[in-house]
């Protein structure tokens, strides 16, 4: 392989653990409002679906939430403290990815607010060539162009790429065209050093 994309929630971010994310543990009891309440208006209705391929701002959707319900925060507070809580990298993960000898790229399905931090507060421009995020992008995954836009800018035939993810779906979409995959899951997880050839 001559490129690897990975995945960021479920493969290096565990933020979600015992069914429920991270963030929402301690929601209610830091800002004083409901993580029940939050959580059925930002992904309830299918309005994510929109901030996630950015046909809608993720700050206007939480600004939506915080009008309608009397929240004392900003929609900006809000949404620093939903990046920082729900930040748990994982790391092993991060130590394999340190010592992968191929070139990486995040290939994630996140918003543009969330790609950012992710990139500048977490890091990652300094051991990654790029951030593939849906956001931007405008598509995400398991869409075809989502794939298409990372072989044009690396100008790798899709043999020579690597996907690691969690998603059954995104592992599919990959397959068929051609990438090589790795499905992430806790069960196979002790197999990735070996796929990328370094020792665990």
């Amino acid at each position: 392989m001559k490129l690897i994309a990975w995945d960021f929630d479920g493969v290096i971010n565990r933020g979600f653990e015992g069914g429920f994310f991270l963030w929402q543990q301690g929601f209610e009891a830091d800002l004083g409002v409901s993580a029940e309440v939050f959580t059925a208006y930002m992904f309830g209705s299918g309005r994510f679906e929109d901030v996630l391929v950015g046909k809608r701002d993720l700050l206007d959707l939480i600004g939506g939430w915080t009008s309608a319900h009397a929240v004392p925060h900003s929609p900006q507070a809000i949404l620093t403290y939903w990046l920082q809580k729900d930040a748990n990298l994982d790391p092993q993960v991060m130590d394999w990815l340190a010592r992968s000898p191929a070139p990486g790229v995040l290939a994630t399905n996140n918003e543009r607010h969330r790609a950012g931090f992710m990139w500048d507060q977490l890091g990652f421009s300094t051991c990654m060539q790029h951030i593939f995020a849906s956001g931007p992008m405008g598509t995400r995954k398991p869409d075809q162009t989502f794939f298409e836009q990372i072989e044009r800018w690396s100008g790798r035939p899709p043999h020579e790429i690597l996907l690691i993810d969690d998603a059954d779906k995104n592992i599919a979409a990959a397959k068929s065209r051609g990438w090589q995959v790795f499905h992430f899951t806790d069960e196979t997880r002790h197999n990735l050093p070996a796929t990328l050839g370094i020792t665990p």
